[in-house]
């Protein structure tokens, strides 16, 4: 269980990226008489709000395609959350959850296209997410590229 707590190429990836966050700033609150917690809120979390938004989003990622937690921790078809259950649909095949008016709808329409459906519904949240962390995502572009 620890060992998925924190993942370590995000870890890796905050290490690097307080790395190259100037020492000066820090020596320079603490010449103002600001304390360790007091720069790690005024100073150091806002200037991480990028890679705070990029871990977010790869652990919203890595989190919504798990599909195999679903599968080992739930008995039934019936409980499975949404990526296990539309996993089973579409590699496998286990329509068998659906009832008799899903069996009539699905005769109408081909097999691929309630697939590809599948998949795009699937893919949405994280559509959906993507665009309020994006100018996090833009901000840190500019602010990696601009060197003084």
């Amino acid at each position: 269980m620890l060992p998925g707590a924190v993942p370590v190429f995000s870890v890796v990836l905050m290490l690097n990226f307080f790395r190259a966050i100037p020492e000066e700033l820090e020596e320079a609150a603490f010449m103002d008489g600001a304390g360790h917690w007091n720069i790690m809120a005024r100073i150091y979390v806002p200037l991480s709000k990028a890679s705070i938004a990029t871990i977010c989003l790869f652990a919203l990622v890595y989190h919504w395609n798990s599909w195999f937690d679903g599968i080992i921790l739930m008995n039934k078809p019936t409980q499975y959350p949404l990526q296990s259950y539309l996993q089973t649909i579409i590699i496998q095949g286990d329509t068998s959850v659906n009832s008799t008016t899903d069996w009539q709808t699905m005769a109408l329409i081909s097999d691929r296209t309630v697939k590809c459906a599948q998949i795009f519904l699937s893919t949405l949240p994280i559509v959906a997410a993507y665009p309020f962390l994006q100018r996090y995502f833009v901000k840190g572009m500019v602010m990696g590229s601009v060197k003084g």
